[in-house]
């Protein structure tokens, strides 16, 4: 689902509230009263089979920011999740068949028309009093994303395999990345449009877009958020195929965006190796000129990896060219 906000009167463009939709048990989101950002905003929604949760959450996004267009995107539900956003005042765009959130996000950022985008969940755990905050912070910085702490991850594996992500992307970009798989995010959408095409279509879209805007040299923001749990449904992440694809993204973000921080070091251990295997074969009563068929095989392995990674990095750092005219959007660069 996506949601476009621009910045308007606070009594404009409000609307009553759906009898379609779930309301929410917490009492209503605080509207931004008065509040005006330099820039036009889309608030953007991917949303599956969230018939039970959708209408809510269009419902206290508008009161949080009054005036707001909302923008749907509905990814192939089989639920009426595209009529329960309808009755909650969203316009729906449906796609014919699903690929996966990363490619409802995308259809999300072409359609959405703000200079900045927010991205926010469709299954109630984002509380969109929280965009306000994340709006202020766009300026001095281009991706304001919404951290969660530990008892906003869904269990100990799945925090576990998401920490261990975070260090790996710190050591790729050199800045620490603190929550890459958060979904509640805002960005300046011409950088977003620009790095469009190096986004996968499942979930690691989050982890890959954060990334390439460190790597671009943007400016990123963790800010602290209150997540939720699931008002309804069930995550569709399951244990042992997200071991999978936790295995692919970490290989995928490593050679898209610094593979020679992976070359590199594997380069000096096939290195160290190949000494190793000399010494030993020297310590073995071998004759000093002699080089043993496994020093041979680490020394050319480790040559041939280096020269793959140097390759590999000139080729990152050509995806990642920045235009100066990305750097502000109308007086947003403060």
């Amino acid at each position: 689902m996506f949601a476009r906000l621009i910045s308007a009167d606070p009594d404009e463009g409000m609307h009553a509230p759906s009898a379609h939709s779930t309301p929410h048990p917490d009492a209503e989101p605080v509207p931004i009263a008065g509040h005006r950002w330099p820039f036009s905003v889309s608030v953007v929604i991917a949303a599956l089979d969230e018939g039970a949760t959708i209408g809510g959450v269009v419902e206290r996004t508008r009161a949080a920011c009054p005036g707001a267009e909302i923008l749907v995107v509905d990814d192939a539900s089989t639920d009426d999740t595209a009529a329960r956003a309808e009755a909650a005042g969203a316009r729906v765009i449906r796609r014919p068949y699903n690929l996966g959130q990363g490619a409802g996000i995308k259809t999300g950022v072409r359609a959405a028309a703000g200079d900045v985008i927010v991205l926010l969940d469709g299954d109630g755990q984002h509380d969109p009093a929280d965009i306000g905050r994340l709006l202020d912070l766009i300026g001095p910085y281009d991706l304001v994303i919404g951290e969660r702490d530990r008892a906003g991850q869904q269990n100990a594996v799945r925090w576990l395999g998401n920490s261990a992500l975070n260090r790996l992307g710190s050591y790729l970009v050199g800045i620490p990345m603190r929550d890459l798989t958060s979904g509640f995010r805002a960005m300046r959408r011409h950088v977003m449009l620009d790095v469009l095409h190096l986004l996968p279509n499942q979930y690691s879209w989050s982890t890959t877009s954060a990334l390439a805007f460190a790597k671009a040299g943007f400016h990123v923001r963790f800010e602290p958020i209150t997540v939720r749990r699931r008002e309804t449904g069930h995550s569709s992440q399951k244990l042992v195929r997200n071991g999978i694809r936790f295995l692919l993204i970490i290989l995928r973000v490593s050679t898209l965006f610094s593979p020679l921080r992976i070359f590199f070091p594997l380069f000096v251990l096939l290195e160290a190796l190949a000494v190793v295997g000399y010494l030993w074969s020297v310590a073995a009563g071998a004759p000093k000129l002699h080089l043993p068929p496994s020093t041979v095989m680490f020394f050319l392995g480790g040559l041939v990896l280096f020269f793959f990674g140097l390759i590999s990095e000139q080729i990152a750092h050509l995806r990642f060219r920045s235009p100066e005219s990305w750097l502000t959007v109308g007086a947003a660069r403060r």
